[in-house]
C-alpha cells in the first residue's frame, strides 16, 4: 500500500527556489532516508508534506487522500480544513530540537494530544503514554519536566508523543543533530526498533552508516532536486552521480 505520494513538488521563498521538482513514493513499512548538504531543501520538503509550508506546485497524497485538490490561476487549491486535519492525523513529525511543552510533565506532553485530537479519555491517554514511555526506556520519567531530561531523553519523549497519535508515517528532521555522539546512539536505537516493527518512516539524516544499514531506500538531494536515489548500498556505497560522490567524500573526510 502506498502511504505517501509526492509528484513534481515545488516551493519558493521570494525569488529563491528551494524545492524545484521532487517526486517520491513511499510504501507502507518502508524506511526512506533523505541525505544531502545543508540548504538542499530537505527540511522544507518535510515541512511541505506536514502542512507547515504551503507548496507552489505539485501534488501530495497521504494514505490515498489528496492534500491539494486542484489549481486555480496557477496556485494550488488545498483540500478543505476538515480533510487537511484528517490527513495531518495520519502523519507525525519529530523535529531537531524536541519542541516539548516546558510547563507540561513528560506524561502530559505525551497524553495531551490524544485527548484533544483523538478524544481519548484521560485514563486511556495516560495508559498509552505509559506504555510508550516503557518502550522508550523512560518509565521512571513520567513526572519529570523537559528541563530535567537529557537531550536524548527529550527526543525520545518527542518520538513517544508522535507515536501516541497512531500515525501511519513518521517524519524525522535530523533527529540527532542537536545531540552529542553518545546520545545520538540512543535515538538511532529507537529508530532501528521502529524500523524492525515496520513503521513507515522518512528520515532526514547526516548519519550515513545508519542510513545505509536501516533504510530501504535513499534519496540524495541537492539544489532542490533529487540527484540520485535507490538502494542504500548503491547510493551510499557506490554512487553513480559525481555530485553524490563529492558529498559523501567530504562527509567522510
Amino acid at each position: 500500500m502506498k502511504i505517501l505520494s509526492v509528484k513534481n513538488l515545488q516551493k519558493s521563498f521570494d525569488e529563491l527556489d528551494v524545492i524545484k521538482d521532487i517526486s517520491l513514493d513511499v510504501e507502507e513499512g518502508q524506511v526512506v532516508a533523505v541525505i544531502g548538504p545543508s540548504g538542499s531543501g530537505k527540511s522544507t520538503f518535510l515541512r511541505c508534506i506536514n502542512q507547515l509550508e504551503r507548496v507552489d506546485g505539485g501534488m501530495i497524497s497521504i494514505c490515498g487522500q489528496d492534500m491539494i485538490k486542484d489549481y486555480k490561476n496557477g496556485k494550488p487549491v488545498y483540500a478543505p480544513p476538515a480533510e487537511l486535519k484528517n490527513i495531518k492525523q495520519q502523519i507525525g513529525l519529530i523535529f531537531q530540537n524536541f519542541n516539548l511543552f516546558p510547563h507540561f510533565s513528560v506524561l502530559r506532553n505525551i497524553a495531551e494530544a490524544p485527548m484533544v485530537v483523538l478524544g481519548q479519555s484521560r485514563k486511556e491517554a495516560q495508559e498509552n503514554a505509559r506504555r510508550l514511555l516503557e518502550k522508550m526506556g523512560l518509565s521512571d520519567k513520567e513526572d519529570a519536566y523537559p528541563c530535567q531530561l537529557s537531550g536524548g531523553q527529550q527526543q525520545r519523549v518527542s518520538i513517544a508523543r508522535a507515536l501516541a497519535l497512531n500515525p501511519k508515517v513518521l517524519f524525522f528532521d535530523e533527529p540527532t543533530s542537536a545531540l552529542d555522539p553518545e546520545l545520538t546512539g540512543e535515538i538511532l536505537k529507537v529508530i532501528r526498533g521502529l524500523a524492525a516493527e515496520k513503521m513507515t518512516m522518512v528520515i532526514v539524516t547526516h548519519e550515513m552508516s545508519f542510513a545505509r544499514d536501516v533504510a530501504d531506500y535513499v534519496i540524495f538531494m541537492d539544489g532542490g532536486v533529487i540527484v540520485e536515489q535507490g538502494n542504500p548500498q548503491e547510493v551510499i556505497s557506490n554512487p553513480k552521480s559525481e555530485r553524490t560522490r563529492a558529498f559523501l567524500n567530504r562527509f567522510e573526510g
